[in-house]
């Protein structure tokens, strides 16, 4: 939903979605040709990759960065490494590649070769080889930090969250992890199937859009207690997964084992008479007709599927409906109860426990957007241990070990300065750090691309162009790892807003700005963001403007997509095709270059 900010009439909206489109690598810088005395530096920057140096043409000493290539004169501090000082000129060597855009508004520099020539050429041969090493270290920029907000809000009081804690975060994911596994034992015990893929994680995500309860991940206080999205995803699967199919013996097979699980299912629940009649006909019907036919094509058996569905879904899904719910009711009461028991323990680390206070009422005056302030002081934390590895940053707190590569780490070290005031010595970076990791790995899970998905981030050129055609600045979703403006709304204020966040979107009122939002697929949140929406909107006097970016599901059509086409507000609405538009990657802060645009399925529209 779009309004432009610069002299537009309130309340216009805009749904599109752009083609695909990634920022440029920077060029490898040289190495320094210098000659490196004993090291004279503290561990900690030995093992950052700093090491002292002396400059034969200064005559002075100087230290560098293997891991960065950056060099400074002072004495590099812990944490502070990410401002770049470059007093030889080491980082402003040529690249490779011609005079190609990077990402981050600068142009590539010609390469040694083709600026100089003659009786060298063969040392330049050995340099440009020696740079080619480097080529594999070298990060795209994903975000452009120095571009300011134009979101209004009327300002506030500090948020009342407990300040993260590494001992409380390392229980709470060992807790998540417990009640992943029981939603997988329970989907087996009950049902004999496997959790809906992800399932889990649009549940997380579903629960916290009405939750009222304490902790920041896991769900304690809703109503209605049983999970639409859970029961939905389960039932879908029930009696067992339909998958996509591309041959003709595997629409057979699949048609055969749908009708022997409904029946098996029929005959093993507690069915009235009528549903049972209906089912095990249906089900003997549809074998006989396997045996008796075999030049049936791959649409005759997903046609008699299909009829097979609609004649026995309903009497399935009436005899496992108390199940499914007696399995969304189980996984809430235990998320509730470990909620408890972690509030209770966070409590007991806090030299000052919170009191109970009345709620101040909100502040008139009118202010930017500002990052989420904790009224209650963070204790000391625990030390964390950093280490490299190549291209990656590697945290360790008592033997669980979180994972971020090196230019991510270099973003949240940025974010950290803009926005961090409690901590000006980055005293306890690495443990914010550490716990910021560790939370979102246990909201979208440790398996291999698990969570993906539900964290994909638009290409830099989307993002550019919103910024100069509309003047964006701020994303309604996003995180600290993913974001590309400094101002952003995240999951968890608590956390995040160290490094930025303004909080959960769903919370944040702006009177005016433009904004870019491209929720979780999660049909309860993307319904719940459209109210929201339609709120500020009405509302608001002021230019605003919301771009939205939502799949384009139409079998069956989601709610808010149904209702953001209806919107008086609607301005724009642009459709991309499958596979013509692509997302960053949701792990593009661990996975590999390659694998950061992935590209996208079935058509978008928002």
């Amino acid at each position: 939903m779009s309004n432009d900010s610069q002299g537009s009439v309130k309340g216009e909206a805009a749904m599109i979605l752009s083609p695909s489109g990634s920022a440029s690598s920077q060029g490898p810088p040289l190495s320094p040709s210098t000659t490196s005395k004993p090291p004279e530096l503290p561990d900690e920057l030995v093992q950052a990759g700093w090491a002292k140096c002396w400059s034969r043409r200064e005559n002075r000493p100087y230290y560098f960065n293997r891991f960065t290539n950056q060099s400074l004169w002072e004495v590099p501090v812990l944490g502070q490494h990410d401002v770049i000082s470059d007093p030889l000129g080491l980082n402003a060597a040529p690249a490779e590649g011609g005079d190609s855009n990077l990402g981050n508004g600068q142009r590539k520099r010609r390469s040694s070769e083709e600026q100089v020539a003659g009786p060298n050429s063969v040392k330049r041969a050995k340099v440009k080889t020696f740079l080619k090493l480097f080529i594999v270290v070298v990060l795209s920029i994903y975000w452009d930090l120095d571009i300011q907000t134009n979101a209004v809000i009327r300002e506030h009081r500090p948020a009342s969250h407990l300040p993260p804690h590494p001992e409380i975060e390392m229980q709470r994911a060992q807790l998540v992890t417990k009640l992943r596994q029981h939603y997988h034992e329970l989907c087996h015990q009950r049902e004999g199937i496997d959790p809906p893929r992800e399932s889990f994680n649009r549940w997380l995500l579903e629960r916290k859009v009405i939750d009222k309860g304490h902790d920041p991940l896991l769900p304690s206080d809703c109503d209605p207690i049983i999970s639409p999205s859970m029961f939905r995803e389960v039932m879908n699967d029930i009696p067992i997964r339909l998958s996509r199919i591309k041959y003709k013996e595997e629409a057979r097979k699949l048609l055969f084992k749908y009708a022997e699980a409904a029946k098996k299912m029929i005959d093993s629940r507690n069915a009235s008479p009528e549903s049972r009649k209906v089912v095990k006909w249906n089900a003997e019907d549809t074998m006989s007709w396997l045996r008796r036919d075999h030049s049936a094509s791959k649409e005759d058996y997903m046609d008699r599927l299909e009829h097979l569905r609609q004649q026995c879904g309903p009497h399935v899904a009436a005899v496992a409906k108390d199940s499914v719910e007696g399995i969304c009711s189980k996984i809430y009461q235990l998320s509730a109860d470990y909620s408890r028991r972690l509030r209770q323990t966070h409590l007991s680390l806090l030299q000052d426990p919170p009191t109970e206070a009345c709620a101040s009422p909100q502040q008139s005056r009118l202010v930017y957007c500002y990052p989420v302030r904790l009224v209650i002081p963070s204790p000391p934390l625990p030390r964390v241990e950093l280490h490299f590895e190549n291209d990656v940053a590697c945290l360790r707190f008592r033997g669980e070990m979180v994972k971020v590569n090196r230019g991510h780490f270099s973003k949240l070290e940025l974010l950290y300065r803009y926005s961090c005031i409690d901590d000006p010595r980055f005293e306890k970076f690495l443990s914010r750090v550490w716990c910021l990791l560790k939370r979102y790995q246990e909201m979208f899970g440790s398996g291999a691309n698990e969570g993906t998905g539900l964290q994909g981030a638009l290409p830099v050129t989307v993002f550019e162009a919103l910024n100069r055609q509309f003047g964006v600045s701020f994303e309604c979703f996003a995180s600290p790892l993913n974001c590309y403006f400094k101002q952003f709304c995240s999951a968890f204020p608590d956390i995040d807003g160290f490094f930025g966040s303004r909080g959960p979107f769903l919370s944040f009122s702006p009177v005016s700005g433009s904004f870019e939002a491209n929720p979780p697929f999660c049909e309860e949140l993307m319904d719940t963001m459209v109210t929201h929406f339609e709120e500020l909107l009405n509302q608001s006097s002021e230019p605003l403007s919301f771009i939205v970016f939502v799949p384009e599901w139409r079998d069956p059509v989601t709610p808010a997509l149904t209702r953001m086409e209806a919107s008086r507000f609607l301005r724009h609405q642009l459709s991309v095709t499958a596979y013509e538009h692509e997302y960053r990657s949701g792990s593009q802060h661990i996975c590999k270059r390659i694998q950061r645009h992935p590209a996208s399925g079935p058509a978008s529209s928002g």
